[in-house]
């Protein structure tokens, strides 16, 4: 008869050496995230000089004087020397990745020139804001601008991190005098209208989302189209306009399907190109934001196609 083998015997100090481990390790990761956080708070943040007229006001003094000592999850940093006026900023280490997140909040900005007609806006804290995004590929970045308020404020944060609601009504924007912003003039608003009576079924055609994000809006300028996006640039159509005094026999031409397109590179701007579809019976021009070029430009070539005649 065989004998019953010895049970295990189990090295209990070993166990306890294992997971005394296991939490040093685990304090050394919280403690060195916390020592992390705190340095990244602590370094001055660097903010350059940029058009702000209103920064030395005594309304811009007063809003950073009382800003909070911490915004969302971030604590309020110093400021590198020179120190812009009406200027602050938070920061600290994100837990996740380690990289520094910052907030920064500037008084007595100009608006954009996305601040037109066709800009969407938000409420947050009492006040009317417009976001625009930064249109460097990879960035993240966004800047709300008060809408309704004298001076501005311009508040810059990573969007995908930080909702609006997070940060825009702690900022006492309520507190700035209300004066509602004039608009810049809108993409394309400065053409030549011509002659509109072939663009009842383009316009009629067109679709109510002509890009990822971009819904349709409504406009009062005759034979246009116009869809919006937070955030970003419209994208506005104009049919039976003038053909672009820039343009002369021999011009680069970008074909898109059945329809060349002549970019006026006299009328775009930085964040986007002003195009006109030519060699149809009425002339057509669209105004593209960056990145946003090839799903919108096809969708136009398609209907430019299908709802006029070429010139023959």
């Amino acid at each position: 008869m065989t004998s019953p083998a010895p049970e295990t015997q189990i090295n209990r100090t070993v166990i306890f050496v294992s997971l005394g481990l296991a939490i040093a390790l685990v304090l050394g990761a919280i403690f060195g995230a916390r020592a992390m956080f705190h340095r990244a708070a602590l370094t001055p943040v660097a903010m350059p000089e940029l058009p702000s007229p209103m920064a030395g006001t005594p309304e811009c003094t007063s809003l950073i004087d009382g800003l909070p000592a911490q915004l969302a999850n971030l604590k309020r940093a110093e400021l590198a020397e020179p120190a812009p006026e009406g200027a602050a900023a938070w920061q600290g280490a994100s837990a996740a990745s380690g990289e520094t997140e910052r907030i920064t909040v500037r008084c007595g900005t100009d608006t954009p020139l996305q601040y037109t007609e066709f800009a969407p806006t938000i409420s947050a804290g009492e006040a009317t804001w417009m976001r625009v995004d930064d249109v460097t590929p990879g960035s993240t970045m966004s800047t709300w601008f008060t809408t309704d308020r004298s001076p501005v404020l311009a508040v810059t944060a990573n969007a995908q991190r930080y909702d609006a609601d997070d940060i825009l009504p702690h900022l006492g924007a309520e507190h700035l005098p209300q004066e509602v912003q004039p608009t810049h003039p809108a993409p394309l608003s400065g053409l030549a209208q011509g002659d509109t009576s072939r663009c009842d079924a383009l316009m009629g055609a067109l679709p109510d989302s002509i890009a990822e994000g971009y819904e349709r809006a409504e406009s009062d300028v005759p034979a246009s189209a116009v869809w919006v996006a937070e955030g970003r640039d419209p994208i506005v159509v104009r049919c039976g306009v003038q053909e672009p005094g820039s343009y002369a026999a021999g011009a680069q031409l970008i074909q898109v399907n059945d329809i060349p397109w002549f970019e006026d590179t006299n009328a775009g701007t930085v964040t986007a190109a002003t195009l006109y579809a030519l060699g149809r019976d009425t002339t057509v021009a669209a105004s593209i934001p960056q990145g946003q070029g090839n799903a919108a430009i096809t969708a136009l070539s398609d209907a430019v196609a299908q709802h006029t005649e070429p010139v023959r």
